[in-house]
């Protein structure tokens, strides 16, 4: 941990640091998430960095201000994934060696992405925790600097230059809503935000299953919470900074959580209006804004999208449980007669009302409904949404069919 102190001043430096280092990201204006929010609503495209997250800023500004002897003796870092890619892109931009260690499951993207930019990357352990532990063992035995993804001073000044920027960007903004994992990025923003504008209101979001910010708001003191899985990995801390629970107790308004099934939401509202991937953490402030109570009503209100390094296959699965919650995928399940041309009489029927087949499966053995001389037909459905779901039911009910919808669980 870097002794020096964070202050505006610091973070004032590092904003003139990373002037040729780093994006300076879009705020857009989206109209439509206004409306759905209730809220003038601007989004900060931090997803937009050329790694796929606001950790460059960090990153970039402590491996700047390294001496020539700690260049040469390398880098490490422990990470879920971001902070490890930024590390490793602005090492291999400056010539520095970089060790990342990620925990097993870190997501398939951020392992290959950082290998890409030259570190070395090893696997370890579960979850974030697991690979601290192993890279400060690691630095210890090859004389390597530790970076810390939030707790050093120089980490959190570069992550507060994303609150200058929005500053710049939205003079008028009365509230911005901030990820928290272990408080590196809402630390340095509230300093820098409430240095220059103490009437803005910093709100800090993390996940429901990892809510170790606000727990250690509430005690007082920096606690470790248990284990837990969710989707947003990019803030799955356990225990947050020493410095950075500091920096959140004197300059943060409030710090909400939200669950899975509402950062999962708002990952896909974010792909269909804004047109733009983010990952779990980055979708964490729309979440927020969309289900807890915030009293920002017809505000100018930021969201910061803090990342937007999803695999693919996270993403395919998020599409498709959010069609089938919009009620726009469906499975039906449909009882026949087994006989020649029964199936070719339900998908005449099914086209007559406009849904598409996407699946079709048979079962005469297993079906708990099925009686012999029967069989039952499950199918995939795409639809325009319930409207669709619940005329095609009724069309197929009057015909002499026993319709059954399935869950997606």
């Amino acid at each position: 941990m870097d002794g020096s102190p964070v202050d505006v001043a610091a973070i004032e430096t590092a904003r003139l640091r990373l002037r040729d280092a780093i994006v300076e990201t879009p705020c857009a204006y989206s109209q439509t998430l206004s409306e759905l929010t209730h809220v003038r609503c601007f989004v900060k495209l931090e997803n937009l960095q050329m790694t796929g997250s606001f950790k460059e800023r960090g990153a970039a500004n402590l491996l700047l201000q390294l001496g020539a002897d700690e260049r040469r003796r390398g880098v490490i870092a422990a990470s879920a994934g971001n902070h490890g890619l930024a590390v490793a892109f602005h090492a291999q931009r400056l010539g520095i060696p970089a060790t990342i260690v990620m925990p097993e499951y870190a997501p398939l993207i951020k392992v290959t992405s950082a290998r890409r930019y030259g570190a070395e990357v090893i696997l370890h352990g579960d979850n974030y925790d697991d690979a601290y532990e192993r890279a400060c063992a690691i630095a210890a035995e090859r004389g390597r600097l530790f970076v810390h993804p939030f707790d050093d001073t120089r980490v959190i000044a570069g992550q507060g230059t994303l609150g200058l920027e929005l500053l710049e960007q939205l003079p008028d903004v009365e509230a911005m809503l901030v990820p928290v994992g272990g408080g590196g990025l809402i630390g340095g923003v509230a300093l820098a935000v409430k240095a220059k504008r103490p009437d803005v209101r910093v709100i800090g979001v993390q996940s429901a299953a990892l809510p170790a910010m606000s727990r250690s708001l509430e005690r007082g003191e920096r606690l470790r919470v248990d284990a837990a899985a969710t989707m947003a990995d990019g803030i799955a801390v356990r225990q947050v900074g020493e410095l950075t629970l500091e920096l959140a107790r004197r300059w943060v308004d409030r710090v909400v959580t939200v669950d899975e099934e509402e950062l999962a939401n708002a990952v896909l509202l974010l792909l269909e209006i804004e047109k733009t991937v983010v990952e779990g953490a980055g979708a964490a402030p729309l979440a927020a804004l969309l289900n807890r109570r915030l009293d920002l009503e017809g505000r100018r209100v930021a969201l910061v999208l803090s990342g937007g390094n999803i695999d693919v296959t996270m993403l395919a699965r998020i599409i498709e449980r959010g069609l089938v919650k919009d009620g726009r995928l469906v499975r039906l399940g449909v009882l026949l007669r087994d006989i020649p041309g029964a199936l070719a009489r339900l998908t005449a029927l099914i086209a007559e009302e406009r849904a598409n087949i996407l699946q079709i499966l048979h079962d005469r053995a297993f079906s708990p409904h099925a009686s012999i001389g029967q069989t039952e037909v499950e199918l995939t459905l795409e639809t325009s949404g319930p409207e669709q779901i619940a005329a095609l039911k009724r069309h197929l009910e009057a015909s002499g069919y026993r319709v059954e919808e399935r869950s997606a669980s």
